[in-house]
């Protein structure tokens, strides 16, 4: 009897906090495995606010809102470009940048007010911690956990290694 079950396309975590310059670094890497998997790797992103940045709690509530509205990782991208910016002027900035990539601002606004993706948030981050995310970006594939704060050296030739095998094994 054969398995007529499609093949399962590997999941990569990408554990990240909007606030943080390493991970504006890792895009490069990012926009490069979405190219080369496309829908073939699904890049999943998960969040890891850390305390010693004040603003990337509000961050990760507007990145749910804009994975809501259909520009998830538009939206990281262009937060993540400009994280300076975040850390200056908070909130104001996080619903500016929803304008400038015409998403809803107004819900934005009330989404931070109201709070409604706070669950997410604190779900991702709990997981993180309980499964050994220290900082970001970290990495999940295949159950390895690749760690990008300390160094991004390797990484997506790593990652790659993995979701080359998995999809493979799919075949």
């Amino acid at each position: 009897m054969s398995d007529l079950s499609p093949a399962r396309t590997p999941v990569l975590d990408v554990w990240c906090e909007l606030q943080c310059s390493d991970c504006r670094t890792a895009l490069d890497d990012l926009r490069a495995l979405r190219a080369r998997y496309g829908d073939r790797l699904e890049l999943r992103l998960r969040h890891f606010p850390v305390d010693k940045h004040k603003h990337s709690f509000a961050a990760a509530q507007a990145a749910e809102e804009a994975v809501e509205q259909g520009r998830g990782w538009d939206y990281v991208e262009a937060v993540l470009a400009r994280v300076e910016e975040l850390d200056r002027r908070g909130e104001p900035f996080l619903v500016e940048v929803a304008g400038e990539l015409g998403l809803d601002a107004e819900e934005f606004d009330t989404a931070l007010i109201d709070g409604r993706h706070i669950l997410i948030v604190d779900a991702d981050q709990a997981e993180g911690k309980a499964i050994g995310v220290t900082g970001t970006p970290t990495y999940v594939i295949d159950g390895e956990r690749l760690d990008g704060g300390k160094s991004q050296e390797g990484l997506r030739a790593r990652v790659e290694e993995i979701a080359d095998r998995l999809l493979a094994e799919g075949e």
